[in-house]
């Protein structure tokens, strides 16, 4: 049997269309990789935006910032709260120098007037040792002083913190500068009008009949000196009570239920502040900020504040 001739067209297979030259490589599709330093990509310049830092009045993470606030090294801060401490100094010092000018008849005007005795009776007063005298003028001159550089103090304590504030908190601020000298001022003639004549008063009678009374000059001076400069203080509490309402910190409401506490607060200051073996002085001290404390919840009651 013939074998049949194998037809070899049959046994070629199509040939695949080769890769041209014209083709894109992936190769060459891939972009070179980006070097990174671990914060950001090296070479590689971003668009220019508008601002990379916000404005003053914008919210950053929900707070907004106060319009003239601006970084300031700490050395820069450390060096302008120095140079506005040094100018309530100079005040102080001036009103100081002033003071003992007059100190000896300030000295007698106010031991005439302090007593609740006539002029002829007053008893004398008693230096005990040779530089008792030069003391307490020198402490009645810094009293001045002090009344001197309170306004300076508040209003360099404003300039400082000035960029910090929002224009609502500088209102308030510049509204309590005045009414918080006018505070101090009518806390140290509440003591000496009404607080020390009863004090001393009561001294008189609590030693009659059992000694005769030698007041010592230094001592007398102190005492007088220190809860005039105490009630100039506690005469503030208003103050802080009604910025407190107005800046949110608090409520009437709050103060109202923790009012004990308040209480509790004045009574140990007064008495820690107040040195006097009778106990009087604290209780009339301790008395005058519950006084001042209610008297000022009764007037937001008033007002309508809550």
């Amino acid at each position: 049997m013939a074998e049949e001739p194998v037809d070899e067209g049959d046994d070629e297979t199509p040939e695949e269309p080769r890769e041209t030259s014209e083709e894109p490589s992936r190769s060459d599709e891939r972009e070179p990789p980006l070097e990174t330093d671990g914060e950001g990509v090296v070479g590689h310049d971003p668009e220019p935006s508008e601002s990379s830092f916000p404005e003053p009045d914008d919210d950053v993470g929900g707070i907004s910032t106060p319009p003239d606030d601006e970084e300031m090294p700490l050395a820069d801060h450390i060096e302008e709260m120095i140079l506005r401490l040094a100018v309530v100094v100079l005040f102080g010092a001036a009103g100081t120098a002033v003071g003992l000018l007059w100190a000896s008849q300030a000295i007698e005007y106010i031991w005439l007037n302090v007593f609740p005795y006539e002029i002829d009776q007053v008893p004398p007063p008693h230096v005990y040792h040779p530089l008792e005298l030069w003391l307490t003028r020198i402490k009645l001159s810094a009293l001045l002083g002090i009344l001197i550089a309170l306004p300076a103090f508040v209003y360099e304590c404003y300039r400082f913190m000035r960029p910090g504030l929002y224009p609502h908190e500088r209102k308030y601020y510049l509204a309590a500068v005045p009414t918080s000298v006018v505070l101090a001022a009518v806390g140290m003639l509440f003591s000496y009008v009404l607080v020390l004549p009863i004090l001393f008063e009561y001294f008189t009678f609590y030693a009659e009949g059992s000694a005769d009374i030698a007041y010592a000059l230094g001592d007398t001076f102190d005492l007088i000196i220190t809860l005039t400069g105490f009630l100039a203080i506690v005469f503030q509490i208003p103050l802080f009570i009604m910025l407190a309402i107005m800046m949110g910190v608090t409520t009437r409401r709050w103060l109202v239920e923790k009012r004990l506490y308040f209480w509790a607060a004045f009574a140990g200051l007064s008495f820690m502040f107040t040195v006097d073996p009778t106990m009087m002085a604290p209780i009339l001290v301790a008395i005058t900020m519950i006084l001042l404390f209610e008297g000022t919840l009764l007037v937001l009651k008033w007002v309508g504040r809550e």
